[in-house]
């Protein structure tokens, strides 16, 4: 059992070190997963690989993700996120050397695949971590703030990859960004436990305050399986599902951006590698920016009308809607200055609302956080093996991407629609522990 005796200069903030210390590893995982999509030009010409089987590299982590995302879920509300978490980032490091001393099509695949495998539980991982350390008035602030490390990932990758693959080529690039992930380990196994009650750097007041809200909080780990009725409520209830099609939607995004538009913007713009690291840099930027201004926000919201329909449903309905009227136009223009303004509104307002598809799952299935997250995290690893899969094919069936820019605005245009009719976590049944 864990003692519950704190040190007298125990912190009374420890769990920002916790959400500082999973932005971190947030960083790492994207930049380690959207690698390959600045590196896919160099390993395409030195393997003879057109755009069918670029679309399959691409999305091959898709396919990996899926399987154990939703496992992850289920595995954290099990055994808590810290060991799920060092089993992970242990796995994913791994396939990122693999993918260094790749010999082919096949091992490439192989590799990637493997990589999503490993990063499946991550996010879960977070949610459930969230759900244990953070009040329920703190936890959209501190999920953007942790989430906001996808958009700066994504910002800071695009010059950090495009450099190391300028100076020590694509095998180097992804040996160096394997090794990233072992560095991080020993901090988070030091710092990190499952709950505040468990960690001997939480001071009394910190953990009176958490715990105060124990109620409505997910703790840390369960000591059994979702049962058939927690399955059922997660995969029947209107606002899970609704909230699961808007995930998709933002991951097909998400996924088409982080590996097709370096691609793209090659291809439509005839830029050189480093103008595009320099011109991708600015969407995610943008992302950054809205997605750290929109969690506070949603905070301010739900502390002025206390319904969570205002701070969680209305921003994603905004973000997509904003989003839908910006990406069609932006396979249109003639100049790639315009293409990366429209890309920028449209990648920005997407990532804005993050937080809230992660907040929503919390909210309404305290009890199982990881696993309904899990079963959200599904849907968007479905997306990213279909953006990057399907964008190749329709790109190579048709010589343009105006076809897959099309399909992006119709998606972000059906999240709204349901998002507006059945996304309602106010009037929703909740999956609390007295279930």
């Amino acid at each position: 059992m864990a003692s519950t005796a704190r040190p007298p200069g125990a912190s009374t903030h420890f769990r920002w070190v916790v959400i500082g210390l999973l932005f971190a590893i947030v960083v790492i995982n994207y930049i380690d997963r959207t690698a390959i999509s600045f590196a896919i030009h160099q390993i395409a010409a030195e393997y003879d690989l057109d755009h069918r089987y670029v679309g399959l590299i691409l999305g091959a982590f898709g396919g990996g993700y899926f399987v154990t995302t939703l496992v992850g879920g289920v595995a954290t509300d099990r055994f808590g996120a810290r060991i799920i978490v060092l089993v992970s980032v242990t796995v994913w490091s791994i396939a990122m050397l693999g993918t260094g001393f790749a010999v082919g099509f096949l091992s490439l695949y192989a590799a990637r695949v493997g990589l999503g495998l490993a990063e499946g539980p991550g996010f879960p991982t977070l949610n459930r971590a969230i759900g244990s350390w953070l009040p329920a008035r703190e936890r959209a602030r501190a999920l953007s703030f942790s989430l906001v490390a996808v958009p700066v990932a994504l910002a800071i990758g695009a010059p950090i990859v495009t450099t190391l693959l300028s100076t020590v080529g694509w095998r180097g690039a992804f040996i160096a960004l394997g090794i990233a992930g072992f560095l991080w380990l020993p901090a988070f196994f030091f710092l990190f436990r499952n709950t505040p009650a468990e960690s001997p750097h939480v001071g009394a007041a910190e953990r009176a305050m958490i715990e105060a809200e124990a109620e409505t909080r997910a703790p840390g780990r369960q000591r059994d399986f979702a049962s058939r009725a927690d399955w059922r409520f997660i995969l029947t209830n209107p606002t899970l599902l609704a909230n699961t099609w808007a995930f998709f939607v933002f991951g097909y995004f998400l996924f088409f951006f982080m590996m097709w538009m370096p691609g793209y913007l090659q291809s439509a713009y005839h830029l050189s590698l480093e103008k595009v690291g320099a011109f991708a840099f600015v969407p995610w930027a943008v992302g950054a920016v809205l997605m750290w201004s929109f969690g506070p926000l949603a905070d301010y919201l739900y502390r002025r009308t206390g319904r969570l329909r205002v701070s969680r449903s209305y921003l994603i309905i905004g973000s997509q809607l904003v989003a839908a009227i910006a990406v069609v136009p932006a396979a249109f223009v003639d100049s790639a200055g315009w293409a990366i303004v429209l890309i920028s509104v449209a990648v920005g307002f997407t990532l804005s609302a993050n937080a809230a598809y992660f907040a929503v799952t919390i909210d309404v299935a305290p009890k199982r956080a990881a696993t309904a997250l899990g079963v959200a995290d599904a849907g968007f690893a479905i997306a990213g093996f279909l953006a990057p899969t399907v964008t190749g094919y329709i790109v190579w069936a048709t010589g343009s991407f105006n076809g897959a820019f099309w399909l992006l605005g119709l998606l972000a245009a059906s999240s709204v629609i349901v998002v507006a009719l059945f996304h309602k976590p106010d009037e929703s049944a909740r999956l609390t522990e007295t279930d």
